[in-house]
This record gives C-alpha cells, structure tokens and sequence, in this order.
C-alpha cells in the first residue's frame, strides 16, 4: 500500500518540494532524505562532456531536467498522473487539480486557469499541458473530434520558468536568476599565486575574496559562515615526491575547510592557520566525486595584454583540459600522474574513477582521461 504523494502546483516557479533554479547538488542531496517518497531515482547524462543536461527520474511520476553548465533545476515534467504507485494528487492554489479518482481533463484546466492561445496543448506562462503521453509523438496523434475535444485527459503537465518576453523557453536553456538561487555561488574567479574571488546571488552582492598566504580560518568562516565539514589532512602520500623534509613536517596538524555546498576546499595551515590552497570541483557526472561537491564554476583568469586591457582572458570550467593547459602554458604539456579515486574503496568500479593530474607552477589540474577537468587546486 503506498502513501498518496501530494504536490502543490506553482507555474514558473516549482512543483511541491521542487523550485525551478534550485542546484543539483540540493536536489539530490534532499532526495536522500526523502526515500520514503522517492525509493528510486535514475540519474541520466552524457558521459562525453562536462556540460551535459542531466535527467533525474524519480519513478513513475516526475522527471527532473537541469541545465547543463549551472546544473540548475530548469524544467519538471510531471507524467501517469493516475498511477496508483504511489497514487498522486496535485493542487492549484489550494485547490485540488488532479487525483487519482479524479482525471484531470481539458476542460477542467480551462475552468482553472482561464482562456489561453489555440494549439495542441494548453500552455499558459510558466505551465503547459499535454493531451500525449509522449511529447515527442506529436506526428502519431490520432485527430480528435470537437465532440470530445473537451473532455481530453491531460497526460503530462511541463513547470518552467516563465519568460518574461512570453515566448516560451528551450528546455536546456540556462535558467535566469531567481530567489532559489539566493546565497549561492554563481562565479569563483581564480587567480595563480594569489586567490580566488567569489561571487554570489543576488548579483548585486559585493564579492568575497580568499588569498593563499594572507586569508585566515577566521576570515573564512566570517565571510562564509562555517564550513560544512573540518577534515584534518592526513593523506600525506604525495609528501614522496617532494624536493626537500621540510613540506611533510609543515603540513603537521593541517586542516581542511570543506564548503561542499559552494565546491570549494580550503587547505588551512595548522600552525599559523592561513590559507595554503584552495581546490575547486567541478561536479562532473560519472566521476568518483561527483555529488560530493556542488558545482563551482571557476574561471582562471590570465595576465591582461596591457594595461588598458579592462578584460583579462580567461579559461572556464567547461574548457578542456588541453585547451587550459596551452593558456597556462604554450607549448608541451608537463608529465601527468596518474590517479585513481577509488583504490581505497574495494569493490567500487566507475567509468571514469582514473584521472591525471597534471602540475605547474602555482596551479595543478585534475582532468578525465577524456579531457574534462574534474578539479583545480591553487597553491
């Protein structure tokens, strides 16, 4: 016997649980939490590249798509809204709009939400509904007669943003910003040998900047509020290929601040606790470390070509790694090291659990063997 699963209705912004522009990251991470509802959820991507749209399906009722560089919650479709597993009511300004008993038909979205243009489907802003249970079947509609025009059973029903101009959005277009975005990163611009600068919603907010060397634990945390998690280092494996002693014994007692809901790290010295590097997730689907993280969307920001230059280049997080590592570096790309995420886990096998690192002065890279770069650390 399942529970009834209700949801509330509301155009351009959510459905129930669910607000349109809320991360990936958030999502999931409350789906967790949620399993008596949802017991099964199917993430869907394109493992060839780090901006692909990403599906959840949270069976049988809901699909969730977000946006593919953001990985923001763009668009929700809601379908077999008279499957009893688990049986379904949606609501519209406290009102019921579909049940299980009750079909929701052509006639009763009219009486609930008023006139709107002719067309297959009834869409109004932020809102549509679809009369097929497959969209893209359009051509193998079988024609319907006026008679029973009206009493049509809607069989999907697509929330997205409304679009002020009225035109309606592409399904992977980027979501603007609105206030499921509040408090959230939306750029980190990352400078070698000095820092990074965050910027976050509303965009109107003044940025917030951490340097290697200078920024404390203090500073941190009363920029930032306190991290999620404090993780003391204490894999010192890669202290083998340092050049001196000296590296292993300054690292005794270093911490990290983990700020998982930004995508970020900060490597703390344990004994002057100032920053010491700062790594940068990407979030990319199908690797070891995807979900950990949030998505942080960092650009490496290059030397101006001259002063007046108001505009410095930059390389962003989408970018491969060969086209990064040719703005760090023209020329021959260094050695790369190879590692694995998942040799301390036993049994775990992924698709893209082997990544290189490869190293320069100031910043290292960690990139897929496809090329999508998973992480950078600064330092």
């Amino acid at each position: 016997m399942f529970s009834t699963l209700e949801l509330d209705l509301r155009p351009g912004s959510g459905l129930g649980m669910f607000e349109i522009g809320a991360s990936l990251w958030n999502v999931l991470d409350m789906l967790r939490g949620l399993q008596h509802l949802f017991p099964q959820v199917d993430v869907k991507y394109d493992p060839d590249t780090s901006t692909t749209p990403i599906l959840l399906h949270l069976r049988p009722h809901l699909d969730l798509l977000f946006s593919g560089y953001h990985q923001r919650l763009s668009t929700i479709s809601v379908k077999k809204l008279r499957d009893p597993s688990p049986p379904l009511t949606l609501t519209y300004k406290n009102a019921v709009l579909s049940s299980n008993e009750d079909a929701l038909k052509r006639v009763g979205v009219s009486r609930m939400f008023g006139p709107t243009y002719p067309g297959d489907d009834l869409r109004y802003p932020g809102v549509s509904f679809s009369f097929d249970e497959d969209p893209m079947g359009e051509s193998l509609k079988s024609p319907v007669t006026q008679s029973d025009d009206r009493q049509q059973e809607v069989k999907r029903i697509i929330i997205s943003e409304k679009n002020p101009d009225g035109v309606p959005k592409d399904a992977l277009d980027e979501v603007v910003e609105c206030p499921a975005m509040a408090g959230e990163l939306y750029r980190a611009v990352a400078k070698v040998h000095e820092g990074i600068t965050m910027y976050f919603y509303p965009s109107s907010s003044e940025p917030i900047q951490v340097i290697i060397g200078a920024s404390t634990a203090q500073d941190i945390t009363v920029d930032l509020g306190p991290p999620l998690r404090v993780h003391y280092k204490e894999d010192d494996r890669m202290t083998i290929h340092a050049r001196t002693n000296q590296s292993e014994a300054e690292s005794d007692g270093d911490y990290f601040y983990n700020y998982q809901q930004h995508g970020i790290d900060f490597l703390i010295s344990g004994s002057t606790h100032v920053v010491k590097k700062i790594i940068l997730h990407s979030n990319v689907p199908g690797t070891p470390l995807f979900q950990r993280y949030k998505r942080c969307p960092w650009e490496i920001e290059g030397r101006p070509e001259d002063d007046e230059d108001e505009s410095p280049p930059r390389k962003k997080f989408y970018e491969r790694v060969e086209e990064i590592q040719h703005f760090l570096a023209p020329g021959e790309a260094p050695p790369s090291m190879i590692l694995n995420r998942t040799d301390d886990e036993d049994g775990l096998r992924l698709p893209s659990s082997t990544t290189r690192l490869f190293g320069y002065d100031g910043i290292i890279l960690e990139a897929t063997e496809s090329g999508q770069v998973v992480a950078v650390m600064l330092f």
